[in-house]
């Protein structure tokens, strides 16, 4: 076990799986578990950006009782694999493969926290899973992979502009090279036309849990401000559907996409805060 400078101590370890080995950090829960939590990170740089706000959080998550993984998907941080390589079904069955691993080490009370595209990852995974999860914790929830993959395609052509003085592409050009089976670069990363599309058919409104209660969580940039109209529309389909949802709105910066690292502590106070509540 290793100590944090801010406290608590966390185990990392490389976790047997298909196509080699899953880096994790496992941080144990002070106290007798209360439950286990799966952390499910966000997409290419925004993982990078987040690192720090998910260590946090799982810190403080441990100091209530709560023992979290970390798990770095196929072909992303130390995890074994190219990101070229990474397709979505692969990265459900690495959810599977951490909530496997915690399962045994906290026996009742499994919880899911997903962050940006780990959100809608964290609910197809559980949709399909046959166990129920004890919750659902989502930051940030993408609300389109539509226009999620247009934004991270924006960056190709934002590189060309730069480089070359023009674009030499558009999205819509780029997204035929991708279902025509083409493997893009973009800022750095290598995406394939398998997740690529599969991140395309992604919709938050159709990923409502039927059965587990979820606490969605939303920054926005001051106090006060309400859901952006977007996942607002979601939150109500949701709600008239019977969802077991509860919407949260934090003020702080959007720090999975600040060119600085950056903290939102409310968000990780009013996080533990529900966790808590869920009991």
């Amino acid at each position: 076990m290793s100590a944090g400078a801010h406290g608590g101590t966390f185990e990392p370890f490389f976790l047997p799986a298909a196509r080699g080995e899953r880096f994790c950090i496992y941080h144990p829960a002070e106290g007798t578990p209360r439950g286990g939590i799966v952390y499910l990170h966000p997409f290419a740089e925004e993982m990078n950006k987040s690192r720090r706000m998910a260590a946090l959080q799982s810190r403080m998550f441990a100091a209530r009782g709560f023992a979290v993984l970390q798990i770095d998907l196929f072909g992303c941080g130390d995890s074994c694999g190219d990101f070229g390589d990474a397709r979505w079904e692969l990265w459900k069955e690495d959810a599977a493969l951490a909530v496997a691993w915690l399962r045994l080490r906290v026996d009742d009370r499994i919880y899911l926290w997903g962050l940006r595209l780990g959100a809608l990852l964290a609910l197809d995974f559980a949709a399909g899973a046959e166990e129920r999860y004890a919750g659902i914790v989502l930051w940030q929830p993408v609300v389109s992979g539509e226009q999620f993959l247009t934004q991270f395609l924006r960056l190709r052509v934002a590189g060309e502009m730069i480089s070359a003085g023009a674009a030499k592409t558009g999205t819509q050009q780029l997204r035929g090279e991708l279902n025509a089976g083409s493997r893009l670069e973009i800022a750095g990363y290598d995406l394939a036309s398998g997740l690529a599309q599969a991140i395309d058919r992604l919709k938050l409104s159709e990923l409502a849990p039927r059965t587990t209660a979820v606490d969605w969580f939303e920054v926005v940039p001051e106090a006060g401000r309400t859901l952006p109209p977007a996942s607002r529309r979601v939150a109500d389909a949701w709600l008239e559907r019977g969802a077991n949802v509860k919407v949260h709105t934090v003020a702080g910066e959007s720090f999975w996409s600040t060119i600085e690292v950056a903290e939102c502590g409310g968000l990780l106070a009013q996080t533990c805060d529900a966790l808590a509540a869920s009991f």
